[in-house]
């Protein structure tokens, strides 16, 4: 897992026993990572709600990089102080603990309780990252550096969130200027389409029913944040008018699933490469701005079928390779038929998009949910962050999977 972004550090780790407890801790912070994987485990449990051990362990991360950044001068205004989410960016962290007499907590039992933890937690790592770093004040450097980098980029952040709202931005009564809204005004009934382009806007608009259904087209492929700060996310134009559009706030503030517009949204792109990648972008958007979105079942991914046949005056849609051969083969050997391999949305008509892929009662619709956040957390960061060398492996080492036939050339 430490080889998915690019480390600024050898891996700091260390075991310790203390109070008939036994610790087990792995730290290793890296350039290019914008986000946190932190996996926390209680007698061999993983505890994916959390605990009193990663409680201390956050507390004392923060505690102790203050101490030394300002004791060493790297931080050198007295009024600035790192907060734990600026310590903790970039960070891959695996904290294990063996407690003699567990106590869970939560109804799934993945909370480690016991109040003593966090104290042996907190001052173990307060005294191995005190010692290591005043001998290594290279390590130091960088990691304090990494977070400075990160205090400045959350500033920026919220000068451009502030610039937004003065600019009515968020807080604006009005709406993207090419969205398509629906009639209703309940959220609950309500579901918006986000699709590629004006073209399948354009469809899209005229094949919906408008009494539920909305449609925000997007102009090419919209920013990549795993890779920029908040405030290149916050200037650009088509997150801003997602936004709006779906009334998803500020990021970091508190989801409120009554504020969002709609509490379905589609997610539906050509069935090709570009498609794709604009619907991992999206993805990518929606994980890292408001994760919650995925654990409330608002997000979908919409299935476009991929081929038409026509044999006489009958129609018959196949949404892939599988479907299109078991059809072949229902058809007389010498049947005579047309197929018609669609390339993007664009080119069905208002009626077929209708039918085939916003009708709910005959569409197929994909929700997604994050069953590991921690897994998330590393695809999101290795296919989606600036480091090429870990997918370019990926690409090599998946090129003999592929069937050439399939390829779109």
């Amino acid at each position: 897992m430490w080889a998915l972004n690019k480390p600024i550090h050898d891996v700091l780790g260390f075991r310790k026993n203390a109070d008939g407890i036994t610790i087990d801790v792995a730290l290793q912070w890296c350039s290019d990572a914008y986000s946190d994987t932190i996996l926390g485990y209680a007698n061999s449990i993983r505890t994916v709600d959390g605990g009193t051990h990663l409680d201390g362990m956050k507390a004392s991360l923060t505690r102790t990089l203050n101490n030394l950044g300002k004791k060493s001068k790297i931080i050198k205004e007295k009024d600035i102080s790192l907060s734990g989410e600026h310590v903790r960016e970039g960070l891959t962290c695996v904290i294990s603990v063996k407690v003699p007499n567990p106590e869970f907590e939560g109804q799934t039992k993945t909370r480690l309780g016991n109040p003593e933890v966090r104290k042996v937690v907190d001052q173990s790592i307060q005294d191995y990252l005190t010692e290591y770093l005043e001998l290594h004040p290279d390590v130091l450097d960088l990691i304090l550096s990494k977070s400075l980098n990160a205090l400045k980029a959350a500033l920026a952040a919220k000068r451009a969130r502030e610039l937004v709202r003065q600019k009515s931005v968020l807080r604006s009564s009005s709406l993207p200027g090419k969205l398509a809204d629906c009639s209703a005004t309940n959220p609950e009934e309500c579901e918006i389409f986000i699709v590629e382009g004006d073209s399948a806007g354009g469809s899209a608009k005229q094949g919906r029913d408008r009494r539920f259904q909305a449609i925000l087209p997007l102009r090419g492929k919209i920013l990549n944040i795993e890779r920029r700060d908040e405030a290149a996310m916050y200037k650009n134009e088509e997150i801003q008018n997602l936004i709006l559009g779906l009334g998803l706030g500020v990021k970091g503030e508190d989801f409120r699933k009554d504020a969002l517009r709609y509490h379905k949204i589609i997610i539906l792109t050509d069935a090709d490469v570009d498609g794709a990648h604009i619907r991992t972008l999206l993805l990518t958007f929606f994980y890292r701005y408001q994760r919650a979105l995925f654990d409330e079942g608002c997000i979908y991914v919409g299935v476009p079928p991929l081929y038409k046949v026509e044999r006489g005056k009958q129609a018959y849609y196949c949404y892939d390779e599988k479907e299109l051969k078991k059809l072949q083969n229902s058809f007389p050997a010498n049947a005579s038929y047309n197929i018609q391999r669609f390339k993007g949305l664009g080119e069905m008509m208002p009626l077929q998009l209708w039918e085939t892929t916003m009708n709910p009662e005959s569409r197929l619709l994909k929700q997604l949910v994050v069953e590991d956040a921690a897994e998330a957390n590393v695809v999101f960061s290795s296919l989606m962050g600036s480091r090429v060398d870990y997918r370019k492996e990926l690409l090599q080492n998946s090129a003999i999977m592929v069937n050439l036939d399939h390829l779109d050339i």
